[in-house]
């Protein structure tokens, strides 16, 4: 006995036509259907650099690792390659300021972009790690994959700090939203 019937596909009959892979305005608008957390991505080094990016997942526990994607046009990507070690923050509900910061283009670049908010430096790798997030990684550039007009940065966990008593920003259909007070945990 199916617990599940078939669904029926009379309401399909009443849906748009997909749009086409090809639509790049489409393709965007239909992954920013998934609500993703919103992380500042940072290195260090001579020529400090930060960027705003909801393509952040944890990949590994053994070894640790994440992976942030970066557009191949982004000053990021090259900065990534170059220092081989980066920073992650995760941005907190009442940080979408931060978020914009780091996302604007017209900010002056450099350690420049550091001036208004605060920061400390990665113990381990330099890397400027913002103050007041739900949590910062400091990462060794562990593999690169491509992916398309982005790549993959894949990076080995060298150390970690959290808490707990925040709910954090989240990005979802192109824009900020802040979690609801209704909360369910998951168990593995």
């Amino acid at each position: 006995m199916s617990v599940n019937p078939e669904p029926s596909h009379e309401a399909d009959s009443a849906a748009p036509a997909p749009a086409p892979v090809a639509d790049a305005k489409a393709m965007r608008r239909a992954f920013g259907m998934f609500a993703t957390g919103v992380t500042v991505v940072t290195v260090g080094g001579d020529g400090p650099h930060a960027m705003t990016a909801n393509s952040f997942t944890s990949v590994s526990l053994d070894p640790p690792l994440v992976l942030v994607c970066v557009d191949r046009g982004a000053i990021m990507h090259g900065c990534l390659t170059a220092e081989e070690t980066f920073g992650v923050s995760v941005l907190a509900a009442d940080q979408e300021p931060l978020a914009r910061h780091f996302s604007n283009r017209w900010r002056p670049l450099g350690a420049a972009q550091f001036d208004t908010v605060d920061w400390l430096p990665g113990p381990l790798t330099g890397a400027p790690l913002l103050t007041g997030t739900l949590a910062r990684f400091e990462c060794e550039l562990w593999r690169t994959y491509d992916g398309g007009d982005h790549s993959i940065f894949i990076g080995r966990v060298l150390s970690m700090e959290q808490q707990d008593d925040r709910d954090g920003l989240l990005f979802f259909h192109g824009r900020f939203r802040r979690i609801t007070p209704d909360r369910s945990e998951v168990t593995a």
